[in-house]
């Protein structure tokens, strides 16, 4: 079943129901959004066998941190971000130390090391401190705080599209930073 956009549309307000107790619309949204989290595990999980874990995790999470979730912020991209951190761990889990950058759908890259294998928390943190200060907060505040790209913008007061300028010359000057240290 495909899902067309008053679909989506349905999702921030389902949300807002179930922060407010409604059990049928949460079950609703839980119904509505399976396939949809299937579906991007799938994309970053190739381990079938863990694909009904990383689900159930997402669903967890989900349920644990469904009342940070802001009506006046975009759903998507806030499900995408618990989804994407669910993958990772899982692959972390799994001892698979490599990612490749990638942008989905909605625009906002994947937080990885290009090539190399993802480095310990040591060298990390050596790599962010080499950043300008304002491109490491948003680095920390969006991949390793696990926040949107829309959260950034209203924390910092910054237009999404500073934001997204800001990681993406992070992400750049980290892969520079990862060469010099091959």
């Amino acid at each position: 079943m495909a899902l067309n956009d008053s679909d989506k549309q349905q999702w921030p307000s389902l949300m807002v129901q179930a922060q407010r107790g409604s059990q049928q619309a949460y079950e609703r949204l839980l119904g509505a959004l399976l396939p949809v989290i299937r579906s991007q595990v799938c994309k970053q999980i190739y381990d079938r066998g863990g694909v009904d874990d990383v689900i159930q995790d997402v669903l967890l999470t989900l349920h644990r941190v469904r009342h940070t979730y802001d009506s006046h912020y975009p759903f998507m991209p806030w499900l995408q971000a618990i989804i994407r951190a669910r993958c990772i761990d899982a692959l972390r889990r799994q001892g698979y130390r490599r990612y490749e950058v990638m942008e989905d759908e909605y625009g906002d890259e994947l937080s990885a090391v290009e090539g190399n294998a993802l480095p310990d928390q040591q060298l990390l943190g050596h790599y962010l401190q080499q950043l300008p200060a304002r491109q490491r907060e948003m680095v920390e505040f969006v991949h390793l705080n696990e926040k949107s790209l829309a959260e950034a913008a209203s924390h910092h007061q910054l237009s999404l599209s500073a934001v997204k300028s800001l990681l993406h010359r992070a992400l750049i000057n980290l892969r520079r930073i990862g060469a010099k240290h091959e």
